[in-house]
């Protein structure tokens, strides 16, 4: 990788929509993710007394992390009972969906009428990382990482993270589905023309061509998911 694509992979390393200054907010992510990359899979029995352990803090941040977790729709608690990790929910991925492009469309909107430089140009250094990453299939998990922070700069970039936040939140089952996706070379470079697309269109401040682009880039049919609810039944709802 070049010495931009590093720079950029720590950059993504250390900033996050969300805070990392607790022990809360630091299992909340950490569990998040373990969830979203299917680590721990739908139905996964989640024993607090084994977190707080692997996590060496006390039941409190932990209880904290989980309800955030639960708000999210991505684990459910049963008292006196268990915590399991949900199942897929294909309502919940047509609401993401939705909600995605209409969210998306207007930041590009704003981007376009007046775009900071730094984002422009750190959104072309995620590209340009993108492109890196695809040459090796093992990279894919981080390939989507990068299309997620992506996604992300360009909220930043409008100060919309609050925004972001709140489609991240609702975006858990959607999220779940495109890490079941295995992406052939030609649909990642569709995802990198895409993205550069939308890039080129917000600099260049056509904001009825960056409409088009997100929107195309955004767009699934509404039968999407129902392959991998084929392929993985135990995974769904």
């Amino acid at each position: 990788m070049t010495s931009a694509t590093h720079a950029a992979l720590d950059l993504m390393r250390y900033e996050s929509p969300l805070p990392r200054t607790t022990a809360s907010s630091r299992i909340y992510d950490d569990l998040r993710q373990r969830i979203l990359s299917l680590e721990l899979p739908p139905g996964t029995n989640l024993l607090r007394a084994e977190l707080a352990r692997e996590y060496d803090v006390s039941q409190t941040p932990l209880r904290d992390a989980l309800q955030r977790l639960e708000q999210d729709g991505l684990i459910k608690t049963y008292p006196q009972s268990r915590t399991l990790v949900t199942r897929i929910d294909m309502p919940m991925i047509n609401e993401a969906l939705f909600l995605r492009r209409a969210l998306e469309t207007e930041v590009v909107v704003g981007l376009s009428q007046n775009a900071p430089p730094e984002t422009i140009a750190r959104a072309r250094t995620v590209i340009e990382m993108q492109v890196e990453v695809a040459k090796d299939r093992s990279q894919l998990r981080r390939f989507q990482e990068l299309d997620e922070y992506f996604h992300f700069l360009l909220f930043e970039g409008l100060r919309r993270e609050n925004l972001h936040s709140l489609l991240r939140s609702r975006s858990g089952d959607l999220d779940r589905v495109r890490r079941l996706q295995v992406h052939s070379d030609e649909k990642l470079r569709v995802i990198l023309k895409g993205h550069a697309d939308v890039i080129d269109a917000i600099e260049a401040g056509k904001v009825q061509r960056a409409i088009e682009e997100i929107r195309h880039h955004t767009y699934k049919p509404a039968d999407w998911a129902d392959e991998y609810r084929d392929k993985f039944p135990d995974y769904f709802a």
